[in-house]
């Protein structure tokens, strides 16, 4: 599919097929996340694969939005491998993490597999059911799955504010 094409149709997916994700799939998604750029290239993502039922059942304890998909990325960075910005002491790891996660959103979105960003989860509860090392910061879960035959975009997925409301200013 066309890029253009891929970020107008690709919907956060919440009905999933009860189907696994073939191997050479998730390991695409993979190397989609290990090409991500990251700040000064210090590559701080930590990803859990999570597919297996007792790992479900961790997430479905830490976030209402699994929405029944058969596979979650926890996707997590080590702050302790972030690049930090020299005038503020900001880390580059949520920043980095949100890079990774487009990433393996698009090629999920490419292979025909559906995905949903889920920022509604507890970090805290996540932490402690992963056992998570103190360095690991969990940033987000992306769900993905084969979308249900009757899967949709939800009804305010194709409002877009114009360009002029989110261009501030041209310098």
């Amino acid at each position: 599919m066309d890029f253009d094409k891929l970020i107008m149709h690709r919907y956060s997916v919440r009905k999933f097929k009860d189907l696994p994700v073939e191997q050479e799939k998730l390991d695409l998604l993979l190397e989609a996340a290990r090409n991500a750029p990251t700040a000064a290239n210090r590559q701080p993502q930590r990803l859990f694969l999570v597919t297996r039922p007792e790992g479900l059942e961790k997430i479905d304890r830490c976030t209402p939005c699994r929405f029944g998909a058969p596979g979650v990325f926890l996707i997590c960075y080590d702050r302790a491998q972030c690049w930090v910005r020299p005038f503020d002491g900001q880390d580059s790891g949520l920043v980095d993490a949100s890079i990774v996660t487009t990433h393996i959103m698009y090629q999920a979105a490419d292979l025909g597999l559906g995905t949903t960003w889920v920022m509604h989860f507890d970090p805290a509860a996540t932490v402690k059911e992963f056992s998570l090392p103190e360095t690991i910061v969990p940033a987000a879960m992306l769900i993905f799955g084969y979308p249900a035959a009757d899967a949709a975009p939800a009804d305010r997925h194709y409002q877009r504010h114009p360009r002029e409301k989110i261009l501030c200013r041209t310098l």
